[in-house]
């Protein structure tokens, strides 16, 4: 019961850190990510140092998983083992893809955005549980 706790917690913790993260960054701002997209407007490259932050991180984290025999608060790993290209994912990424660029949310931004009160991260968040219910009903063909 106290494991439970103590890993509840540290996810907690690890998502305060992200909503931090993004709130610096700004990138909770769904304006930021619609100028980064506006490649002859309004152009704001920040993003890019964002997400390369992130992939630095990310990398780190890797290889750090890949050097332990088990997960630190909860004994096994959890990691994909799948590499092929699908067409779901495939079809996935860029439907994700167009829904970032119309709204300028992805799920972490709009959770954050969500907690500030703002509207269009409302209906962000309900469409977005909306089609994350509809696939898990109806895409569960796609599911490994």
């Amino acid at each position: 019961m106290m494991r439970r706790h103590f890993n509840l917690f540290s996810q907690y913790l690890i998502g305060l850190l992200f909503g931090f993260g993004l709130i610096l960054s700004g990138m909770s701002n769904p304006q930021k990510v619609l100028n980064f997209l506006d490649i002859t407007g309004l152009w704001d490259p920040s993003l890019l140092f964002v997400m390369g932050g992130a992939v630095i991180v990310g990398l780190a984290g890797f290889y750090v998983v890949t050097r332990r025999s088990e997960a630190f608060f909860s004994g096994a790993f959890h990691l994909p083992h799948r590499k092929d290209i699908t067409r779901p994912l495939v079809l996935g990424s860029l439907i994700f893809g167009v829904g970032w660029g119309i709204a300028g949310f992805c799920p972490g931004p709009a959770l954050v955005s969500l907690g500030a009160g703002h509207l269009k991260a409302l209906v962000f968040v309900i469409f977005m549980l909306m089609g994350m219910s509809f696939c898990n009903r109806f895409c569960t063909g796609h599911k490994h």
